[in-house]
């Protein structure tokens, strides 16, 4: 699949909730996606970055790939941590970013299970980050400036 690249307008759609999250094309959206995850070496990656407009993202971390169908945040620590973040849809750009230092996600896994999931640090900030994606932000409007 390939990725889409700012400032193409659909990386700022909001996404389409998935109605059967056990549809076919899902499962088959998730192994293309997966794929296009591990050849382009990121962390996480959105439906609408490869052209699709639905609430789907995925993220692998410490060789676990989380599949989040629907997700989204229910609870974030008031804790804010800023660090250099960086979107496969951007290549190449690093930029600071300020993200709760944890977060808590309800969202349906690839078998069609409801899911809770507790993050901090960098899933925490990936959590974020895709989740920005479904709702048509991107982190370039998140850059906010590094204290010295």
């Amino acid at each position: 699949m390939n990725i889409l690249k700012y400032p193409n307008p659909i990386l700022r759609e909001k996404s389409e909730e998935i109605k059967d999250p056990t549809d076919p094309k899902i499962k088959q959206l998730i192994l293309d996606m997966t794929k296009t995850l591990r050849a382009n070496q990121g962390l996480g990656l959105a439906a609408p970055q490869v052209g699709v407009n639905v609430r789907l993202c995925i993220i692998e971390i410490e060789n676990e790939l989380f599949v989040l169908i629907n997700p989204e945040i229910k609870n974030e620590s008031d804790e804010k941590i800023i660090a250099e973040e960086g979107c496969l849809s951007f290549p190449g750009k690093f930029m600071p970013v300020e993200r709760s230092k944890r977060v808590k996600v309800k969202a349906i896994d690839a078998s069609g299970k409801s899911q809770i999931i507790r993050a901090r640090g960098l899933f925490a900030r990936a959590l974020q980050h895709e989740i920005d994606h479904l709702n048509g932000e991107l982190f370039i409007d998140k850059v906010t400036e590094q204290e010295n």
